[in-house]
């Protein structure tokens, strides 16, 4: 691999890099009231405030954006809109195996009704609904791919195995020796456009947002609440806290989550010869599944995103605007694309990026309340949050209200993961989880003594 293939690569997200983002908010200055404060303005804050609004049009909804929407993880991540509410069926049946029917069903409908928002209010953040594409590379995970597909299809999806032949008919890697096509389970978007469509529809709905708005402290105020900011304050019957990877304005909340630092490359356009030799056409998102595990996708202008591998963590939850650019795993990266993809030999990168995503101890979100019922959170999403954003909105507006659902009902909805520990443990153990996970990999699968610990004691950590 040539090192000129990085050298003009922007240090930009991808994503964000787009003459179409919509001017910033004004900032908010002076004090006001409002029913429902949110704060953050990513894709939880944005599904909040949309569904708030919808449930209830009379309803005064703020949402406070410390920078401008879809800056941070929203309009980072890979696009990758997937039904699962669990981060795969595997990670949520060995967690709550007696809830999953409902959880499946509950992704499902989540899915469709991102789907049919989308076409509501014309959010041009080309959605494809093309599935995904789990890609074995060694031959020993050909049956974790065959019982991932049978799991799929006890659950009613349309999932199938492909021999080695039959994957790389579908995209064509030497290294590729098996897969399986979820075809139902995964929609493909621009993940920007879509934070910028939400936007777009909370304001058109009569949502106030106020950006460049950073919020500095939360407190109780009377049977309230007020944020205060650095130019004013917000009196809300009630809040939402949709931050993300950023530490949480309630230190209750702060040890449930860590920020990680996951990285992608974007290339420039194939051309029609450089399509034809990798194939492709049915455009599935893909992910090898490996513990250390890609994941890469096609764009609409026919670009190939390529992320994940490292996944980096800084002593004491450390999250600075440095830390979104690592020349050394950038350069890792593309080295793993070539070896992927040989016949794409000399293609250039016209973008590198990272940044952080929270990540919790059982590997999927968690919503809970505090301060008497009167703040809601939803957080730890690792990863797969593009769709699980929306059904976390909905459980905190459920929670806010008081109101029992089919959700609300489950133990995974009720139950909250483990908290990470203190430094230095925090940083150790994480540190030996990754390098447990790397021999694992080089060890076809066998999963050592700490790993099989934290199996036990129902802890997670990934790329």
């Amino acid at each position: 691999m040539s090192s000129s293939v990085l050298a003009d690569a922007t240090p930009t997200p991808f994503w964000l890099d787009s003459p179409d983002r919509p001017e910033p908010a004004a900032q908010l200055i002076g004090e006001t009231r409002c029913d429902l404060a949110v704060v953050g303005a990513g894709y939880t804050g944005l599904w909040t405030a949309l569904l708030a609004k919808q449930a209830d049009p009379s309803s005064d909804v703020v949402v406070l954006e410390g920078r401008t929407a879809a800056w941070a993880a929203s309009g980072r991540n890979g696009g990758f809109c997937a039904a699962s509410l669990t981060h795969g069926l595997d990670n949520g049946l060995s967690r709550f195996p007696d809830e999953m029917a409902t959880l499946e069903r509950l992704g499902r409908a989540n899915l469709d009704a991102i789907e049919a928002t989308v076409a509501k209010y014309d959010i041009d953040c080309h959605f494809e609904r093309t599935g995904h594409l789990d890609v074995a590379t060694q031959p020993h995970q050909l049956d974790w791919l065959r019982e991932d597909v049978a799991h799929a299809r006890e659950f009613g999806y349309d999932a199938v195995f492909l021999d080695q032949d039959a994957v790389r008919s579908e995209v064509n890697s030497p290294t590729f020796v098996g897969g399986g096509w979820h075809r139902d389970a995964t929609a493909l978007v621009d993940p920007a456009r879509l934070a910028w469509g939400l936007r777009a529809a909370c304001l058109s709905l009569g949502v106030r947002l106020y950006e460049n708005t950073g919020v500095r402290s939360l407190r109780r105020d009377g049977a309230g609440v007020r944020l205060r900011t650095a130019t004013g304050s917000v009196r809300a019957h009630r809040a939402a806290l949709a931050s993300n990877a950023f530490p949480a304005l309630l230190r209750r909340l702060r040890p449930y989550t860590v920020p990680v630092y996951d990285y992608a490359l974007m290339t420039e356009p194939l051309s029609t010869a450089q399509l034809a030799a990798i194939g492709w056409r049915n455009r599935q998102g893909l992910g090898d599944v490996t513990n250390q595990f890609h994941y890469y996708r096609r764009t609409i202008d026919d670009r190939i995103l390529w992320g994940g591998y490292d996944a980096v963590y800084h002593w004491r939850n450390g999250m600075a605007a440095e830390f979104d650019q690592r020349a050394q795993t950038f350069e890792l990266l593309a080295r793993q694309f070539f070896e992927t993809f040989p016949q794409l030999d000399g293609l250039r990168f016209t973008h590198k990026w990272g940044g952080a995503i929270d990540t919790s101890t059982r590997f999927f979100a968690f919503q809970r309340t505090t301060l008497g019922g009167r703040v809601a959170c939803s957080l730890g999403y690792t990863g797969l949050g593009v769709a699980a954003t929306r059904f976390g909105a909905q459980v905190m507006l459920d929670l806010l209200a008081g109101r029992e659902t089919e959700a609300t009902r489950l133990r995974a909805i009720r139950s909250r993961p483990l908290p990470f520990p203190p430094e230095p443990a925090k940083s150790a153990g994480i540190a030996l989880t990754r390098r447990a996970l790397a021999r694992a990999d080089r060890r076809q699968g066998r999963r050592g003594p700490w790993l099989r610990t934290l199996d036990r004691l129902g802890l997670g950590f990934d790329s």
